[in-house]
């Protein structure tokens, strides 16, 4: 008998989701940076910022940017490792690669990408100095497998970087959840002319493990040292783990 998972409030069988939401980010491609800054007011690049910031990347080294999308990530990692570093942008989607690798070609950015499974990463045992995955780790249906993962590729003394949305600070939680399933859905109907993969965005949020939770899966995976970051009353975190 199959085993099953969430999409969005939904249970679908484990070998679906992946199909599902590659037709939910295939679907919202062309617009997804446009919806990202009409949906968090444009403070998904702070957000963004503060990770980077965070992961102690330095000059030289290389970074690997797991669910990359659209190169936001991968975009301020180059600026950090500078010309003699290296950043490789993946996603599963190849749609959502395609909008990433041609900002980096419009802007002369020439990195290595990557289309791959999270939960199978072509890449070497202790290769990257950093991995990032910003808003995709709840999209996996395996987030403890795409864990270790991160972890195996990264050497001793890397780290691993999780910035998604997370469990809300308890005064916001009225608001947030009017926003998230009144308001949210109606922008993505009128700007993306979709309706329901902003409903599922929504619905992912509220099933993907909390701060706690998530630390927690992240120490089962093997990392260390692992702690997080709240930002904007909890509505996202910033996980960060070490392998030694």
């Amino acid at each position: 008998m199959s085993k099953t998972t969430h999409f969005g409030f939904k249970t679908v069988a484990e070998e679906e989701k992946a199909k599902h939401v590659a037709s939910v980010f295939t679907s919202v491609a062309g617009k997804y940076d446009v919806m990202n800054d009409l949906m968090s007011v444009g403070l998904h690049r702070l957000w963004k910022r503060f990770a980077i910031e965070i992961s102690g990347v330095k000059a030289g080294q290389r970074v690997l940017d797991v669910a990359g999308g659209s190169a936001d990530l991968s975009r301020l990692f180059l600026k950090k490792v500078g010309s003699a570093g290296q950043v490789v942008l993946t996603d599963i989607n190849n749609a959502m690669l395609r909008v990433g690798r041609d900002r980096l070609l419009d802007s002369g950015i020439a990195t290595p990408v990557a289309q791959c499974d999270a939960e199978q990463l072509p890449f070497p045992d202790n290769y990257f100095d950093c991995v990032s995955i910003a808003f995709g780790l709840r999209n996996v249906t395996h987030k403890d497998a795409a864990l270790r993962e991160m972890r195996r590729v990264i050497k001793p003394g890397g780290r691993v970087i999780v910035l998604e949305f997370s469990k809300v600070a308890k005064p916001l939680e009225k608001i947030y959840d009017a926003y998230s399933f009144k308001l949210l859905p109606k922008m993505g109907e009128l700007i993306a002319n979709d309706a329901e993969s902003y409903r599922y965005l929504a619905e992912s949020i509220r099933m993907h493990p909390g701060q706690e939770e998530l630390k927690q899966m992240m120490i089962e995976a093997g990392l260390e040292r692992v702690e997080y970051f709240n930002m904007t009353g909890g509505v996202v975190a910033v996980h960060r783990g070490y392998k030694f």
